[in-house]
C-alpha cells in the first residue's frame, strides 16, 4: 500500500506531495515548460526570471529577504507585459500566479525547477543551494544564475549535486533569449538536457557550456572587450561616450546577426580571415593581459565623462528606451530568420500550438497567491 503522505495547498489549489516523500521524476507539461518553478531572490536576475515564467504560464513561488522584493518583481512583469505585446502577436498563455514566500523550503515545495539568482557572493549561494537541496524532491533541477561561480564550487553541501547546474541568464531576462547552462563535475548529461528543454520552453536559446571554466563563455568575451575600453578611457584616446557610439554604430550591430566566426567560404573562408588578421593579433594594438590600475583619478575621469553624456538618461528611462530596442531589433531580426529572431520564431509556433489565438493580452497584474 502506498505510504500515507501530508499534503499541501499549491499556489493552483491543487494538492500536490510533500516534496520528502517524492522520489520519482518530476513531470513537466506536454511542451516541457514547468507548472511550478521556486525562485531565490527577487532582484534585477530574480524579477526578470519571474516575467519570464509567469508570462509563459508557469507558477512562481518566490522567496527574497526584502519586503520590496514583491513591488520589484511587480514592476518588472508591468513592463514585461507591455513589451511583449510589442515582440509578439501570438497570443501568451493564462498567466501564472505569483506565491510570495518566507522560507527556502516553501520556495521549493512542489516545483520543478529551482533558479537561484541571490548576490554574487559564494557563501550566500552556497547556502541557498545547500538549504533549497535539502527541502527539494531528489529529482527538481537546482539551477544558479551566478555570472561567474563555477557550479562545483556551488554544489558544496548539495544534496543530490547530480541535479546542480549553472544556468547564467542576461538582462533584462524576459527579453534577452540566450542562458548559458555549464554543469560541475557531479551534474549529469540528463540534467542539461531537462534544463535545456525547460528554458527552450519558455523562449531562450540554451547554450551547454562544453568544460566548466570560470565566467563561462559570454562574460569572458565581454570581458575582453571591457577591459580595452578601459585602456582607451584610461590613456585618453577615447571618452565613454565615444567608445559606446564606436560599437552601437559598427560591429554591434552586426553581432545581433554574425557572430565573430561567422564568415563566408568554409574552412577557406576562415583560413583567409585568420591570415589576413593573424599579423593584427601579434600586435601591441591591444592590453587584454592586464587592466588599468583603478585608482581614484581614473574612476572620476570615468565618473566625470558618464555625467558629461548628452544620453543621460533616468534608470527608468533608459529601461524603457532599451527594452523599446531590443524589442525593435528582435522583431526585425524574426522578419530575416537571423540569430535571435529564430528563437522568437519558435517560441511564437509553440505558443500558437497550444494556446487560441484571441487578442492581445492582459495588462492587468497576475494573480498573487498568498502562502
Amino acid at each position: 500500500m502506498e505510504d500515507e503522505v501530508r499534503k499541501k495547498p499549491a499556489p493552483n489549489g491543487i494538492c500536490v506531495r510533500r516534496q520528502s516523500l517524492v522520489s520519482e521524476k518530476t513531470i513537466l507539461t506536454s511542451d516541457k515548460r514547468p507548472r511550478a518553478v521556486g525562485l531565490l531572490g527577487g532582484g534585477i536576475i530574480g524579477g526578470g526570471w519571474a516575467a519570464r515564467f509567469i508570462l509563459n504560464g508557469v507558477d512562481v513561488r518566490l522567496y527574497g529577504p526584502s519586503n520590496a522584493a514583491i513591488e520589484r518583481v511587480q514592476k518588472v512583469l508591468r513592463s514585461a507585459r507591455r513589451v511583449y505585446r510589442q515582440l509578439t502577436q501570438v497570443s501568451l498563455p493564462v498567466e501564472g500566479t505569483l506565491a510570495p514566500v518566507s522560507s527556502v523550503a516553501d520556495a521549493v515545495y512542489g516545483v520543478e525547477l529551482v533558479q537561484e539568482s541571490a548576490p554574487e557572493k559564494l557563501e550566500l549561494k552556497q547556502q541557498l543551494l545547500a538549504a533549497a537541496s535539502e527541502a527539494a524532491a531528489p529529482g527538481v533541477l537546482i539551477c544558479s544564475s551566478t555570472s561567474g561561480l563555477r557550479p562545483s564550487l556551488l554544489a558544496a553541501g548539495v544534496r543530490y549535486p547530480e541535479r546542480l547546474l549553472v544556468a547564467h541568464p542576461f538582462t533584462p531576462v524576459h527579453l534577452l533569449p540566450l542562458v548559458e547552462l555549464c554543469g560541475g563535475a557531479s551534474t549529469t548529461p540528463d540534467s542539461l538536457e531537462r534544463a535545456a528543454e525547460i528554458f527552450r520552453a519558455v523562449g531562450m536559446h540554451p547554450l551547454v557550456v562544453r568544460k566548466e571554466v570560470n565566467g563561462f563563455i559570454v562574460n569572458r568575451l565581454q570581458e575582453a572587450l571591457w577591459r580595452e575600453a578601459l585602456w582607451l578611457v584610461h590613456d585618453d584616446v577615447a571618452t565613454t561616450q565615444e567608445i559606446d557610439d564606436a560599437i552601437r554604430y559598427s560591429f554591434g550591430l552586426r553581432r545581433a546577426v554574425l557572430g565573430p566566426f561567422s564568415v563566408g567560404g568554409g574552412a577557406t573562408g576562415m583560413r583567409e580571415l585568420m591570415d589576413k588578421w593573424q599579423p593584427e593579433l601579434r600586435s601591441a594594438w591591444t592590453k587584454f593581459t592586464d587592466v588599468p590600475e583603478h585608482n581614484d583619478a581614473f574612476l572620476c575621469k570615468l565618473a566625470e565623462q558618464s555625467d558629461a553624456r548628452t544620453d543621460n538618461w533616468t534608470v527608468a528611462e533608459f529601461e524603457d528606451r532599451r527594452n523599446d530596442a531590443l524589442v525593435a531589433v528582435l522583431r526585425a531580426l524574426r522578419t530575416q530568420g537571423c540569430g535571435a529572431g529564430e528563437t522568437i520564431a519558435y517560441w511564437e509556433q509553440r505558443l500558437r500550438d497550444r494556446v487560441p489565438q484571441l487578442d492581445g493580452g492582459s495588462d492587468e497584474a497576475c494573480p498573487i497567491t498568498s502562502i
